[in-house]
């Protein structure tokens, strides 16, 4: 007959076995050499277009005031957690005067209409995008390093039909032909104003996705400003603004070619395909490769090329081999979650903490495996639910109104998930590559848990994702640098757990992330 003590050790054996009570998260030893260095980090950054002129003139100061802190702030709250995601880049985008024209410019949503700084008789009205500006002007106060000014269609008094999209299908500008020159003073002159005011631009994009026909037939209603553009006509503007550049003596420089998908940055076909081989080969009959505000740089759009993680990564190391090759720096300028592959064979409402966790991935695996330098999100808020479907932004809006007069704000899981690069992933830093001893393919890591590494002169910072749904233990060895403290951010799904800061223990026993949750990791000398 059994003692009680031996049938109290045997029953709790069972539950062991059977519950996993006693089971020991499983770990992951990553190895790093601060040597073995991959691409140079030059921002994080997200756009504030569309919404913004409500906002800013009409919410209450402190909804706004709250915007640009959780967008800019490097500050600390009591608990030694962040007040804001600290971005590096501030992306502003000059409107094409859709705006003016109200509902005859045929975009249906007036909170899209943007305003346009050049007015028809040629003058220039500065009051204009006071809204823009205003949050341009706080990401400037907040030290923001990069401000980049892009275009997404010219004037409309410059358009070959007057309006800020196409009206006909056929995959060519809508600027006409004898304003390039114009179009590019038009840009150079807004830079000029703008240093005056002590806000410079550090680059402008004269081109936005250039690959979609932007076609909405007459009296169909339009969604946004927008114009294609083919490689020639692409070259044609830059070099057009590069003269303009010049002649105002700007130190500006020019973006391109914000590619609507990446896959359009070294294949496809079409009038805008093979953007990398095109511009930077420089036997090629549209070489940019001699324009002085031009610098090796080439920037695309994460957008439609997300579904699957095979897929995703497949696409993301063909733009680093290809832009390896040309010797041209990549940037991931625009992302958010347009199409389903987020939901990965999830159906109805998505959790936002899903919808960070996707995201997480996706800028992990375009540093990772496309080696981009800068990864820049759109856009920054829009109206929703902060709990569910996120998709989209950064800031959940809750206007009262259909005039958009008045409204609450609120911050998303997207906000943090960025956070965790934005914040401690500075400028000039650069990412470390990284050898795990589990064995797993890209594509299976890309369920489990992801690593990225980035070296400063006085920290490693780590980025972890665990998409799993159990604690994991990581177990970083570092080569070459003397860890004499840290300082641990965490997010997981539950509300009010967003980047909360706890002391890194010893790194033999590990550091351990709860399943689904986000972690970085900040080691010091």
């Amino acid at each position: 007959m059994l003692t009680m003590k031996k049938l109290l050790f045997t029953t709790l054996s069972i539950l062991t076995t059977v519950v996993g009570y006693a089971q020991k998260p499983k770990e992951l030893v990553i190895k790093i050499d601060i040597k073995n260095k991959a691409q140079r980090i030059d921002n994080f950054g997200a756009a504030g277009a569309w919404f913004t002129e409500g906002i800013a003139e009409n919410w209450p100061t402190q909804n706004r005031e709250q915007m640009a802190e959780w967008l800019f702030s490097k500050e600390f709250d009591a608990n030694g957690s962040p007040k804001g995601i600290g971005l590096s880049a501030w992306r502003f985008n000059i409107g094409g005067g859709t705006a003016e024209q109200g509902d005859s410019s045929g975009i249906t949503d007036f909170r899209k209409r943007v305003e346009c700084f050049l007015q028809p008789d040629g003058t220039y009205d500065w009051t204009k995008q006071a809204g823009y500006v205003w949050f341009t002007k706080k990401a400037k106060a907040y030290g923001v390093e990069s401000l980049i000014a892009f275009s997404n269609t010219p004037p409309v008094q410059f358009t070959k039909n007057g309006r800020g999209y196409k009206t006909t299908k056929d995959y060519v500008s809508n600027l006409k032909p004898e304003y390039y020159g114009d179009y590019a003073r038009f840009l150079a002159t807004v830079l000029k104003h703008f240093d005056e005011e002590g806000l410079h631009f550090n680059y402008i994009s004269p081109v936005n996705e250039p690959q979609w026909d932007w076609y909405h037939a007459p009296g169909q209603g339009a969604k946004q400003e927008g114009s294609p553009w083919c490689n020639d006509e692409i070259a044609r503007v830059a070099k057009a603004l590069d003269s303009a550049l010049t002649a105002t003596g700007s130190t500006s420089q020019i973006l391109i070619t914000e590619a609507a998908q990446l896959d359009f940055l070294y294949g496809k076909t079409g009038n805008a395909s093979q953007q990398t081989q095109i511009f930077f080969t420089p036997k090629s009959k549209l070489a940019l490769t001699n324009l002085k505000h031009l610098p090796r740089l080439v920037g695309g759009h994460s957008y439609f090329t997300d579904k699957g993680d095979s897929a995703r990564i497949a696409i993301r190391r063909h733009v680093a081999d290809t832009t390896a090759k040309y010797g041209v720096t990549f940037w991931q300028t625009e992302y958010s979650m347009l199409a389903d592959g987020y939901r990965e064979g999830k159906t109805g409402r998505i959790p936002a903490m899903d919808c960070a966790l996707f995201l997480s991935k996706v800028i992990h695996d375009d540093l990772v495996y496309g080696n981009a330098a800068a990864w820049q999100l759109w856009n920054s808020w829009e109206p929703g639910n902060p709990d569910f479907d996120t998709r989209y932004y950064l800031i959940a809006l809750n206007p009262v109104n259909k005039e958009y007069a008045d409204g609450t704000i609120a911050a998303t899981k997207n906000l943090w998930a960025l956070g965790h690069y934005s914040r401690f992933v500075r400028p000039g830093m650069h990412r470390l590559n990284v050898t795990r001893n589990d064995g797993l393919t890209p594509t299976q890591i890309a369920q489990d848990l992801m690593v990225s590494a980035y070296a400063g002169e006085k920290e490693i910072v780590l980025v972890v994702i665990n998409y799993s749904n159990e604690e994991r233990v990581l177990k970083p060895e570092i080569s070459g640098f003397k860890v004499k403290g840290g300082e641990v951010y965490l997010t997981t799904e539950e509300k009010g757990v967003d980047m909360n800061r706890s002391k890194v223990g010893s790194l033999k026993s590990g550091v351990k992330i709860p399943g689904r949750g986000m972690m970085t990791v900040v080691l010091r000398r």
